[in-house]
């Protein structure tokens, strides 16, 4: 069962990318077939013949598109009643859809993005939700429609994937967005599924989105069309339907950009409407599309970037934090886009003018030596592209250091300029942005997500096709590989190149092949916890003490500055509360390498009950923030038993001192000789409770744990009628207590006794908080404009009394006037978020069993 649980999660994981690469190499197959008598040379020549009046045409419609994308997130935060600067609203926009658009969805995620900025920006996980998903479906809608309809004007010709479905697929296609404008229309108040109500869109606004993504396609058509030949037949309806189909099967491959995809379709619907003879001119006007749509809007985004990067060094303020957290994934695309163009540069023939110039200043050694570095740069460049993500300093260090190196073999192996710019222009924003890759955890350490995986493995097929179709004409030999020549070395070089690039892939993959396997569970000893003693008692955060429970694992940073305590549930590595200690670099350092941890072992990362004041840990590493209570914190400055509201409490302690109940704090060193005493409390509090230990987030009667800490016993006479641990901060910042047990047969109310007593101590001690524990679920709103979780939560903590005392938890800690302050859950994009709430709840209650009993 085990082997096959693996085969399983291997599929899984990896099913997805090995699909897309497969699909890459079948449509460069198909592609190589259908352009069998072109030449590289003649796609070139078109490329350069094109009028400028043409280009200039493109690039205009072209940023007239990218304003229109701005429509939808603009659209979408106005559909939740949010505002935000236009200028904000419009470079967010621009950027992620410059990722998006050139390197496909999967790889950077905008939606990622998007949800770093606006949660800086202010919104809520859930109105972030809303805003992506606004977006989507306007993507959707708008492609939808537009193919619906043309495909029902427009016959396709018979060669064209899907035409003999063209009719039935247009009609489906075209009924989606009549069917979204229809609910608009019909349905005017929520729809009640089970106990949620969704809300429905007005007319207009669904008539905007249908609007707002035709026009986005027909722009994306439009850029296309006038940098097509004047000779295709068909006018642009023919066009129109090629390619809106041509489209959909590069979106439904997966490739990045429908790399391949595209082309090969657009190709085939040409090529079966009589444009024989037209293939090098058509595959001319794809390359020229992808430059001016994909790659223009990227360099323009560089420009932009190093702008402001320029402008930070001067005016530190004016880099805010939400546009910091998009340089790195910004550079990490860049960086791959920029491997791409020097593993493609390398791969097919040089320009014969240039060639000749170089001939007369450059040995040709030095120019074979160029081209082979150049592609082995490129492929570094796109491994190395992971670690900016990641914000590795070395990444960093090295990503410039070659992309300099990378802009000086591109003049010395062909004078290619164009390259050499654009990594330059690189080079120069990503030089100041150094603050922003601080982690200096090994390189070798960083794992490969599937989506990193499949943009690699498509670069490298690519380029396998490019050397292949640019030098068809050429003969193989086995003496090819051993030509050097100025003229007739091209595919020589670039096979040379080819294997450099591949030897370097297969390299990095043997090193991850060789990594340590995922380590074993190893709870701490007590040489763990002693490591860890010192810095949860100067944490600020009293709730740090549980990891003395052990039953925790320990993860500790380089020095020992910070730890995490954490445990597995299923694929979910639980980490309880922030991470402990005082060096905030090494605590930011701790949740990056948490999580690369999970990623090499095919789990969840998650964090459990994580304060407000630490939430930019998590939007740093891509996680999605989820409200999941909030927690007492009495301030014990203020703290007292006055005023009419303490009057319960204040007669209950005076009634219970009065009987002859006293509270005495025991040192932790004399705790074991009370132990007899504590168990038969505690023995007698589970019988009468009916319930079972739980663990993780609580501690349990260990008599070694207990040992551990202070404990705070009552008496009535010489009987101990109740006790419970008490966690204290070296610092004086928080006190609290964790397991609270008492004799049920003792007197009412000495549990509120108990708690009184300790605030009244701990203020004597000089302590600024009490902590009373977190109540879950509080605080979420169950109001119609809230996010779905909120409304579940809130519906669980009004009805779920069945199952857990939300409410009368609530109560019972808010008669101590404490302050209410919200914990949360972090939780990786795209897992399902029920699995790993189940998970932790597993966790909590000591096994699945524990979640549906006491």
């Amino acid at each position: 069962m085990a082997k096959r649980a693996l085969y399983v999660t291997l599929l899984r994981r990896a099913g997805g990318p090995v699909l897309s690469v497969v699909l890459l190499c079948l449509a460069l197959w198909a592609l190589h077939a259908m352009a069998s008598e072109v030449t590289y040379r003649q796609i070139a020549g078109y490329v350069h013949a094109l009028p400028n009046t043409d280009i200039a045409l493109a690039v205009l419609l072209t940023a007239a598109g990218y304003v229109v994308m701005t429509l939808y997130d603009w659209f979408g935060l106005a559909s939740i009643g949010r505002r935000l600067p236009a200028r904000r609203v419009g470079l967010i926009s621009f950027i992620s859809y410059a990722f998006s658009n050139a390197l496909g969805m999967s790889l950077l995620v905008s939606g990622s993005i998007r949800y770093r900025f606006y949660v800086q920006a202010g919104l809520s996980t859930g109105e972030v939700a809303r805003v992506v998903l606004y977006t989507t479906l306007s993507f959707w809608l708008g492609l939808a429609a537009l193919t619906g309809v043309t495909l029902l004007l427009v016959p396709i010709p018979p060669d064209v994937p899907l035409s003999g479905l063209r009719i039935p697929l247009a009609i489906v296609l075209a009924l989606v967005p009549l069917a979204w404008f229809g609910v608009a229309v019909a349905v005017r108040r929520p729809v009640r599924v089970w106990r949620w109500a969704v809300n429905t869109p007005t007319p207009a606004v669904a008539m905007r989105q249908i609007l707002t993504g035709a026009l986005d396609w027909g722009l994306a058509a439009g850029v296309l069309y006038v940098l097509m030949p004047e000779a295709i037949s068909g006018g642009f309806g023919h066009f129109l339907a090629i390619f809106v189909v041509a489209q959909m099967a590069g979106l439904i491959s997966h490739v990045p950009g429908g790399l391949g995809v595209f082309e090969a379709v657009m190709l085939a619907g040409f090529g079966a409407t009589g444009n024989h003879g037209l293939e090098a001119p058509i595959l001319g006007s794809l390359a020229a599309f992808r430059l001016v749509y994909y790659l223009l809007p990227l360099c323009v985004a560089t420009v932009m970037v190093i702008w402001r990067e320029v402008r930070a060094l001067r005016h530190a303020a004016l880099v805010t934090p939400w546009f910091s957290s998009l340089l790195p994934p910004f550079f990490a695309g860049l960086t791959l886009v920029c491997g791409a163009v020097l593993l493609f540069s390398g791969a097919t023939l040089a320009i014969p003018g240039r060639m000749e110039i170089l001939r007369g200043f450059v040995p040709l050694p030095l120019v074979e030596v160029s081209h082979f570095l150049s592609s082995v740069v490129g492929m570094l460049l796109l491994i190395l592209a992971r670690g900016l993500q990641r914000r590795l300093d070395a990444a960093y260090v090295l990503t410039l250091v070659l992309l300099i190196l990378g802009a000086i073999l591109s003049l010395l192996k062909g004078i290619d300029y164009e390259e050499a710019t654009l990594l330059s222009l690189l080079a120069l924003a990503l030089a100041p942005a150094h603050r922003h890759f601080y982690r200096r955890a090994s390189l070798f350490r960083a794992s490969f997500s599937p989506g990193w995986v499949l943009a690699i493995g498509a670069v490298l097929a690519c380029s396998t096709w490019l050397v292949f179709f640019s030098f068809k004409h050429v003969e193989y030999s086995n003496n090819l590989w051993w030509e050097f020549s100025f003229h007739h070395g091209g595919a020589p070089r670039a096979l040379r190149a080819l294997v450099g690039a591949t030897a370097v892939v297969m390299l990095v993959a043997l090193a991850n092949l060789i990594r340590p396997a995922r380590p074993r569970r190893a709870y701490p000893g007590e040489a763990d916890l002693a490591r860890a003693m010192p810095l949860l008692k100067h944490f600020d955060s009293a709730q740090a003490h549980l990891a003395l429970v052990g039953d925790k694992m320990l993860m500790f940073a380089p020095g020992d500055q910070a730890f995490i305590m954490y445990d597995i549930e299923g694929r979910s590595w639980v980490a309880m509360g922030d991470p402990v200690g005082t060096d905030e670099a090494a605590r930011r350092e701790l949740v990056w390498s948490f999580r690369e941890s999970c990623e090499r072992a095919g789990g969840w990362p998650i964090f459990y009950q994580v304060r407000p004041a630490d939430l930019d840990l998590y939007l740093d590493v891509g996680m999605n923030l989820l409200k999941i209570g909030e927690e007492a914190r009495v301030r014990l400055e203020t703290f007292n038993l006055d005023g009419k509201s303490k009057k319960t409490l204040r007669g209950t302690v005076n009634k219970l001192s009065r009987d002859g109940l006293r509270m005495e704090i025991v040192p932790a060193e004399a705790v074991p000789a009370l132990m007899p005493k504590l168990k038969c409390v505690s023995d007698a509090w589970m019988r009468d409770k009916k319930v079972r230990e739980k663990r993780f987030s609580l501690g349990l009667f260990d008599e070694r744990y207990l040992a551990r800490t202070p404990m705070a016993v009552v008496w009535q006479g010489d009987e101990l009628v109740a006790f419970a641990n008490v966690f204290v901060t070296a610092t004086k910042e928080e006190a609290s207590v964790d397991l609270m047990r008492h004799l049920p047969e003792g007197p009412s109310g000495i549990m509120d006794f108990l708690f009184i007593e300790l605030m009244v101590w701990a203020k004597a001690e000089g302590y600024r908080w009490f902590n009373l524990g977190m109540a879950p679920l509080s605080g979420l709103q169950n109001r119609r404009t809230a996010p779905l979780w909120s409304r579940f939560g809130a519906m669980v903590f009004g009805r779920g009394e069945r199952f857990y005392n939300f409410r009368g938890l609530h109560r019972y800690k808010d008669k101590f006037d404490p302050e209410w302050e919200p914990r949360y859950i972090a939780v990786p994009g795209g897992i399902a978020l029920p699995l790993a709430l189940a998970n932790v709840a597993s966790l909590i209650s000591g096994g699945i069993g524990g979640v549906v009993r006491r």
